[in-house]
C-alpha cells in the first residue's frame, strides 16, 4: 500500500460513531428548515449562491445535494448535472459551458460535479491534454475570483472517502437493481486509479484553494455525519437573515353558480391499481 493511500484511509476513517437515524432525521429537518428560510434570502435580497460539490465516485455527493434541495423550490434552486461536452462545446473555452447555468439575481444553483471535471476525471483518464489541464489550473483561481468580485457566493465542498468504503459502496450498487444506474465504467475503474485520482486531488486543492475561494474538505465515510456537516457548513457560512414569517389568509369560497363537472365516466382515468393490492 502506498504512503499517500494509507494517510488518505486513516484521515477518512476516523472511527466515529454512527450517527443515530432518529437523531440524524431530527437534526436534518431542522436544518432543512433552515435551508427554506435562506432560500427566502437569497429571494428576496437578489443574492447569488453556487455550491460546487466535488469528490471521489460514491463520495455521498448526489445524496447531500438532494437533501439540500429537497424541500426548496425548484424555481430558485437549481440542481446541474452537465453531461460530457459536445463536440462544439469542446471547441468552446472551457469555462463557457458552465457561465450560463452560474445563478441570476435570486437564485441558488447546486453543481453536481462542475468545471473541476479538468481536474480529476479529464486529466486522469487522457480526456484533457496538459496544455488544457496546465491552462485551466492557471485560468480557474482567476475565474472564480472574477465570480466572487462580482459577487457571487462560492461554496466549494470536497467528500473524501477512503478507498475500502468507495469498493463497499460500489458493491452494494452492483447488487441493487434500483442503484446500478449510478455504476459507469469509468466509476469502476476509478477502483484501478485510486492514487492517481489521489494525486490529481491532491495538485487541484494546491492550484485552486485560495482565500477567496477557499475548499472545504467533508469527510463523507459516514453518510449521516456527511449530510449534517456539510449543510450545517453552508448555512452557517452564508450571510443569510429570517425573513418575516408571512401572514396567510385563505379566503373564503364563494358559493356555487351552477357548475356541474361531467361524468367522470367521460375522462381517461387511470386504472386503480391500489385497489389489487392486498393488506
Amino acid at each position: 500500500m502506498s504512503p499517500s493511500r494509507s494517510t488518505d484511509r486513516k484521515k477518512d476513517r476516523s472511527g466515529l460513531p454512527r450517527v443515530p437515524k432518529a437523531l440524524y432525521e431530527q437534526e436534518l429537518l431542522r436544518m432543512q428548515g433552515e435551508l427554506v428560510q435562506m432560500q427566502e434570502w437569497v429571494r428576496t435580497t437578489g443574492a447569488r449562491l453556487a455550491v460546487i460539490f466535488e469528490g471521489r465516485d460514491a463520495a455521498g455527493k448526489g445524496g447531500a445535494i438532494q437533501r439540500v434541495a429537497q424541500y426548496l423550490n425548484p424555481r430558485v434552486c437549481r440542481i446541474v448535472a452537465l453531461p460530457a461536452p459536445t463536440e462544439r462545446e469542446r471547441t468552446q473555452w472551457y469555462f463557457q459551458r458552465y457561465v450560463e447555468h452560474l445563478p441570476s439575481a435570486g437564485q441558488i444553483v447546486l453543481f453536481d460535479r462542475s468545471w473541476y471535471n479538468r481536474a480529476g476525471v479529464e486529466n486522469v483518464m487522457g480526456f484533457c491534454t496538459p496544455a488544457e489541464y496546465s491552462r485551466f489550473m492557471r485560468q480557474c483561481p482567476i475565474f472564480e475570483n472574477l465570480l466572487v468580485e462580482d459577487g457571487i457566493l462560492l461554496r466549494k465542498y470536497w467528500f473524501s472517502v477512503s478507498d475500502v468504503e468507495q469498493e463497499r459502496r460500489f458493491r452494494e450498487r452492483m447488487g441493487n437493481p434500483l442503484k446500478q444506474w449510478k455504476l459507469s465504467p469509468m466509476d469502476l475503474e476509478s477502483i484501478t486509479r485510486w492514487d492517481d485520482y489521489s494525486r490529481a486531488k491532491d495538485a487541484m486543492l494546491v492550484h485552486t484553494d485560495t482565500d477567496t475561494s477557499p475548499w472545504f474538505v467533508v469527510e463523507a465515510e459516514e453518510k449521516r455525519r456527511a449530510r449534517l456537516n456539510m449543510i450545517h457548513h453552508l448555512l452557517s457560512s452564508v450571510p443569510w437573515t429570517p425573513s418575516p414569517a408571512r401572514d396567510l389568509v385563505l379566503p373564503a369560497r364563494p358559493r356555487a353558480k351552477g357548475y356541474r363537472r361531467p361524468p367522470r365516466e367521460v375522462a381517461r382515468s387511470v386504472p386503480d391499481h391500489a385497489a389489487t393490492l392486498t393488506s
